[in-house]
């Protein structure tokens, strides 16, 4: 149980280096071919973030774990939205730009509450499945969210900022580190998650919605968590946002592309808590004459989710 408990951790090891390569690799690349650092923020850095995600769906849906797949993704926004944005929120309150509060929200809210639907097959029967069909739908959406953003990127004409190049080798070499990393952890993290499971009695469910989904989005925290330090709010909701879209819209659906993903009904109410979360967040940058996430909002983010998962916990035991 230790040793299974160890290489999960060795596997989250394995994924955050080898996104942080990926990173640093694709952007130095980028960079190399004069792209500003808003493109490559909103870009390659958002997808870095979620690559862990990626990593850890693509090789559950080979595998056939439809729990651990969902539970991977809807634990992760779950994780990005009530404790993330709860920690950002507390060290600093986060400011919200107009665009951010009544688009980007919206189109997390809009895509999670597609996803619910899609899932149940429209009614809460419990019947429900993430086809092949609805992955060409969510795919769909993710690159209008694409071209959305490279929309907004259009008056950002500032080059990137000058930084020393580095030599194809060493570019080729941190991809290929961050390919290798990123395949090694997933492998390590899906096997002994499920090995976690099966010798503690409980659900792939819940492993999958707590010790996966809160390895798998460390990334975001870490970037959320120095943004907010550093007093840049765009960046500490920013990169919430855009990794809960990226993770339903293009993750889930190169999950279901590989194999469509039986579903759980237990999983609704999971769903509904993300989007209470994401609702009570519109509220709360919409309500009031400054738009932002205030330090008790923030409070009540975190919190609530955190008292959220204790419960889920207990059922299980």
């Amino acid at each position: 149980m230790i040793l299974y408990l160890l290489l999960v951790v060795a596997g989250l090891i394995c994924l955050i280096y080898g996104a942080n390569w990926l990173v640093d690799g694709a952007s130095a690349l980028a960079k190399k071919y004069k792209m500003s650092d808003l493109a490559i923020g909103l870009t390659i850095v958002a997808f870095g973030t979620s690559a862990p995600e990626l990593v850890v769906n693509v090789v559950a849906s080979i595998n056939g774990h439809s729990d651990l797949t969902l539970g991977n993704v809807i634990g992760s926004n779950n994780f990005n939205t009530f404790i993330i944005l709860g920690l950002s929120g507390l060290i600093m309150p986060i400011a919200v730009q107009s665009s951010t509060a009544h688009k980007e929200i919206p189109m997390s809210l809009f895509i999670t509450v597609l996803l619910l639907f899609m899932l149940n097959d429209f009614r809460f029967s419990g019947e429900g499945s993430l086809s092949r069909f609805d992955a060409i739908v969510l795919f769909a959406l993710f690159l209008l969210f694409m071209y959305y953003v490279f929309n907004q990127m259009k008056g950002d004409s500032a080059p990137a900022t000058a930084v020393v190049v580095k030599s194809n080798v060493t570019i080729g070499s941190l991809i290929l580190l961050g390919l290798v990393g990123l395949a090694a952890g997933g492998h390590l993290v899906v096997k002994n998650s499920v090995a976690i499971a099966n010798a503690l009695g409980v659900s792939e469910k819940i492993i999958g919605l707590t010790i996966v989904a809160a390895g798998t989005s460390l990334p975001e925290l870490a970037t959320s968590v120095v943004a907010a330090i550093k007093k840049n709010s765009d960046i500490a909701i920013g990169n919430i946002i855009g990794s809960n879209i990226f993770n339903i819209s293009l993750i889930l659906s190169v999950s279901a592309f590989i194999r469509p993903i039986a579903y759980n009904p237990k999983f609704n109410q999971d769903l509904l808590v993300l989007i209470g979360g994401t609702v009570f967040l519109l509220m709360a940058v919409l309500i009031g004459k400054r738009k932002q996430l205030s330090r008790w909002e923030a409070a009540v983010l975190f919190v609530s989710y955190a008292s959220y998962m204790l419960y889920l916990v207990m059922q299980e035991l």
